[in-house]
């Protein structure tokens, strides 16, 4: 099918964020994406692609979306969403395969995980059931099911997981799921195959498990750790249970509690190719070795230039932003005012956006780590999910246990608290022509919110006083840019 006319979900996702950047780059095809908020994809990327806010609950937006498309991608799952999880992916996927029929698709193209279902996890078993329900009106839609391992790639999970292990712990005792075989993918390979899909010549539904060599997760931490000039020692032992090990997780990696728990669920089954068809159907692409994968992904993030993270698509007010995440209403506010003297919008805007991730937070930077310590011990993010880029921010990105909820460049930054709070934050940066005014926003639920708000305002009397400062004198620092 010469040039099909493409629609992608999940776009502003790990993995939808790649494919739409690589169809951008070497392909012709006429793009459409589907998501929630249209904010969230770049005013450069929106000049080229056609965009229909909507999801995959709303058949109205659904219809709407894939009229007119021959090909749809659905990179859609539930990672940490709620428990009710199963149900949602099935009804989403239900609703998605009946408007592909009502609007005439050919083809579905969809990315599940490597597994058998005899000791998948839950998770896992939710995504095989997506497969199988997109594919289950082969005569109607045709659907081609790409099934995953590890990933791996610079900005991934699986990847941030096994680099901040490496990095950080010479000697590791680790449990009994280190030992399970698996075979990788890199993120770039996983990318090539979604791409080819589209032009298959086949008929009828397909199943194409992915993947390089087969190794156990012991190997994947000691050759990772090798290709970082690193040697590294792990010593399994059998009493570290799936909690012990997700709170093991969170406290040297990035991952969240939720995700922490249902990743250390699913490594304890076995993803290894259970196909041919990758190497039968796609004989051009020949997947990198394991070694490679990671060069190619610490070489993307050396060089800043990581398209996409875990974190920027994913459950709940993880991802979404919605009216509810501007601050609005009986809100409680600490508002402070900065006179910016000499410098220039620019110079506080750029000094603004670089806060977070290894910059820190420019004063109290020890306070600030043990706020994010106690977020993670309650299930949160903490301090150290970090930042995609050092000095690049859009929206929807996460800046340690925040999010850009809105960006307006040289004006204006919205963060979006993701710590756990009782009631809903937000920290605003607003760039006048001679002050900086930083405000704390604050909707409190219950008489606890109220009793948080108060009991924290005499911390902000000197935390945000400091880093309002410290903002000013970093962008003294910056080089002007001319108006």
């Amino acid at each position: 099918m010469p040039n099909p006319r493409i629609l992608i979900t999940g776009a502003t996702g790990y993995v939808g964020r790649r494919l739409k950047e690589a169809f951008l780059k070497d392909n012709p095809t006429a793009i459409r994406l589907m998501v929630r908020n249209k904010n969230k994809i770049s005013p450069a990327v929106r000049e080229r692609v056609e965009i229909v806010e909507g999801d995959t609950f709303d058949p109205v937006s659904l219809d709407r979306a894939l009229r007119g498309i021959d090909v749809a991608y659905y990179l859609i799952h539930s990672m940490g969403k709620g428990s009710d999880f199963e149900s949602r992916d099935r009804i989403s996927a239900e609703n998605f395969r009946e408007a592909c029929i009502r609007q005439g698709v050919g083809r579905i193209i969809y990315l599940g995980g490597l597994g058998a279902k005899a000791t998948a996890s839950r998770h896992l078993l939710s995504r095989m059931e997506t497969g199988e329900i997109l594919s289950q009106k082969e005569k109607q839609v045709e659907a081609i099911w790409f099934r995953a391992g590890i990933i791996i790639g610079a900005g991934s999970a699986s990847f941030e997981i096994i680099r901040n292990l490496i990095q950080k712990l010479p000697v590791m005792i680790t449990p009994r799921w280190v030992n399970t075989l698996t075979q990788p993918v890199a993120i770039d390979d996983v990318i090539r195959y979604l791409m080819a899909g589209a032009n298959l010549v086949h008929t009828g539904n397909l199943m194409v498990d992915i993947g390089t060599e087969a190794m156990n997760f012991k190997e994947m931490m000691i050759r990772g750790a090798a290709v970082m000039g690193l040697k590294r020692h792990l010593i399994p032992v059998p009493v570290l249970t799936p909690s012990l090990s997700s709170y093991w997780l969170i406290f040297f990696t990035p991952i969240p509690l939720a995700m922490a728990s249902a990743l250390v669920e699913g490594l304890k089954s076995e993803t290894i190719l259970l196909n041919n068809h990758a190497e039968k159907f796609f004989p051009d692409i020949i997947p990198m070795g394991f070694d490679q994968c990671v060069s190619e992904a610490v070489k993307e993030m050396e060089h800043d230039q990581i398209i996409s993270r875990w974190c920027d698509s994913s459950g709940g007010n993880q991802c979404d932003l919605t009216e509810e995440d501007f601050p609005r209403g009986p809100i409680l506010r600490d508002r402070k005012v900065f006179y910016t003297q000499s410098l220039s919008r620019d110079q506080v805007f750029d000094s603004v956006c670089s806060l977070g991730g290894d910059a820190g937070w420019f004063a109290y930077n020890l306070l600030w780590q043990l706020r994010g310590a106690m977020d993670k011990f309650m299930g949160g993010y903490g301090l150290n999910r970090g930042r995609r880029l050092k000095r690049e921010l859009r929206v929807g990105d996460a800046v340690d246990f925040w999010k850009v909820a809105d960006i307006k460049p040289g004006k204006r930054l919205l963060f979006l608290a993701q710590m756990k709070v009782p009631g809903k934050a937000w920290l605003e940066f607003d760039i006048r022509e001679d002050r900086l005014i930083q405000t704390a926003h604050f909707h409190p639920r219950g008489l606890w919110g109220r009793a948080y708000w108060f009991a924290m305002l005499p911390f902000h009397i000197f935390i945000f006083k400091a880093l309002g400062e410290k903002i000013l004198e970093h962008a003294a620092t910056l080089p002007p840019v001319s108006e």
